[in-house]
């Protein structure tokens, strides 16, 4: 699996320098949608660009079902387990702290696709609420 998702990534970066592959968004999208709150958006209903794509149409059944086993390995490892234990550390802080006020910041990765940490949060019975750019908080 190692081997497979090494050679897979190295296509993918090939096709990439090569122009034979784009991002379905650019980092300018990414900056808007996230600066303006649109978590539903299009970009922001897949898991993105945190674990790579290994999965395509034109790989061999054994090979497809390698990307899928690699695929759901890295979201619930890279992704699901991380936003679980960033958004336990701010409810846990929140409940330790309740007289105190808070600011957390997190990266965009934080925040995309399924069970992100406002999720965890929304789960714990938190209210979040986005704040844009510029505004007064």
């Amino acid at each position: 699996q190692v081997v497979f998702a090494l050679n897979q990534t190295l296509l993918q970066q090939e096709s990439l320098r090569a122009g034979s592959f784009q991002s379905p968004y650019t980092t300018e999208d990414l900056i808007k949608h996230y600066s303006c709150g649109d978590l539903s958006s299009i970009i922001f209903n897949h898991d993105t660009s945190q674990v790579p794509n290994f999965i395509n149409a034109t790989l061999p059944a054994h090979e497809l079902i390698t990307a899928q086993e690699i695929d759901r390995y890295f979201r619930q490892e890279l992704i699901y387990k991380r936003n679980e234990r960033m958004g336990r550390r701010v409810k846990d802080l929140l409940e330790e702290y309740p007289d105190k006020s808070f600011f957390f910041a997190f990266g965009a990765g934080h925040f995309m696709g399924n069970n992100t940490v406002i999720d965890v949060l929304r789960r714990e019975g938190y209210e979040v609420e986005h704040t844009p750019a510029g505004q007064a908080i």
